[in-house]
């Protein structure tokens, strides 16, 4: 173990999103994987045992010999990332909260829990004050933070300056998910090969919902919904990675198509001021070409962690509409909980 890097711990270290984890931490400069956990099955098990591995790039040697622990705080290190289903989180993430436990959390569980932040550090840095109402903080000094649906991670992203510069008063979407957001297996290959499927669990609730309390307003204990009229439509398509959103929105205050992309294309904020490491120079890129964004050519913008906006037009029910592209396990997953525990160490809520 390096001595100047923070150990950390990842919770559901078998599934897609605990994969990526394990990847994205193989060369990071503040953190190290120190503890493994999945199920009872995996417990006792070296990693490369236990592991389906699902990913292009080959498991680091060290973490392939690592041996899995069980899914309790005991033997745990201080900061753990959380990549479970909603059940198994709803049980377990407490429990290390409660053991004094930094729990960095991919899972919807708590997502809209009062005194839970759900966190875009471009977005929302301030409602991580919300930490301090949670009773594991204040017994124990440990705390829950979130990161949201992967399907709202980009488009939020893109609403932000706009919402910040012009107001939003209504907004529609339409999602065209990839199966990796499904997890694995996912969709089984004859449900989905050469089909769309307009249905995708709780999404559209998820999407409406956290959208809001993103984009909200911190006020003492508690975060203020944003104040718009908000629908979604969610559909899973027959692509690997990348989430591609059609948005119409309307704003409170005019604008033109070029103040807009401007405003895109020059947006920055608390993590590219603070020059964390996962934080792409550009958190948005407005790509000019009449039939861009695609997740073939533009998914890994940024290291996966920019999202891509483009084809801005007027909209003939609203004012505007264009097309947002970002990478749903790395932007949408693993890397907006690393680019959170990055913002909470810069912020010393990591001691």
């Amino acid at each position: 173990m390096s001595q100047q890097k923070i150990p950390v711990g990842i919770l559901g270290a078998t599934g897609v999103v605990g994969q990526r984890f394990i990847q994205m931490l193989e060369a990071h400069p503040w953190f190290e994987v120190a503890w493994l956990a999945a199920s009872d099955r995996s417990a006792g098990q070296a990693y490369g045992e236990a592991v389906r591995w699902r990913l292009k790039t080959p498991i680091p040697e060290r973490v392939r010999k690592m041996t899995v622990s069980n899914a309790a705080p005991e033997g745990a290190p201080q900061v753990i990332f959380a990549a479970l289903d909603a059940g198994f989180a709803r049980e377990l993430e407490p429990q290390f909260a409660a053991a004094g436990c930094a729990v960095v959390s991919n899972s919807s569980a708590f997502r809209m829990q009062k005194d839970v932040p759900l966190i875009i550090p471009e977005v929302n840095a301030d409602h991580l004050a919300l930490i301090e109402r949670q009773c594991w903080r204040k017994d124990s000094r440990g705390y829950i933070v979130t990161n949201p649906n992967c399907s709202a991670i980009g488009l939020v992203v893109a609403l932000a300056p706009l919402h910040q510069k012009f107001g939003i008063e209504s907004l529609f979407v339409t999602t065209m998910q990839a199966v990796s957001g499904a997890g694995y297996p996912g969709v089984a290959s004859l449900d989905i090969l050469g089909n769309v499927i307009p249905y995708i669990a709780k999404e559209e609730e998820k999407m409406e919902e956290e959208t809001r309390k993103l984009l909200g307003r911190l006020d003492g204990d508690h975060v203020q919904d944003a104040n718009f009229s908000m629908t979604a439509h969610c559909n899973r398509v027959a692509v690997e990675d990348g989430h591609t959103e059609s948005v119409s929105v309307k704003l409170k205050q005019k604008a033109t198509a070029d103040e807009i992309i401007a405003t895109f294309n020059q947006f920055r904020s608390t993590p590219q001021q603070l020059k964390l490491p996962l934080a792409p120079a550009q958190p948005i890129v407005y790509d000019v070409a009449p039939d861009r964004p695609q997740p073939r050519f533009d998914l890994d913008r940024g290291n996966g962690m920019t999202v891509s906006v483009g084809r801005l037009r007027p909209c003939g029910v609203l004012d505007y509409k264009f097309t947002v592209l970002s990478h749903n396990t790395i932007r949408g997953a693993a890397g907006a909980a690393l680019l959170n525990a990055e913002l909470l160490k810069v912020q010393g809520l990591l001691s």
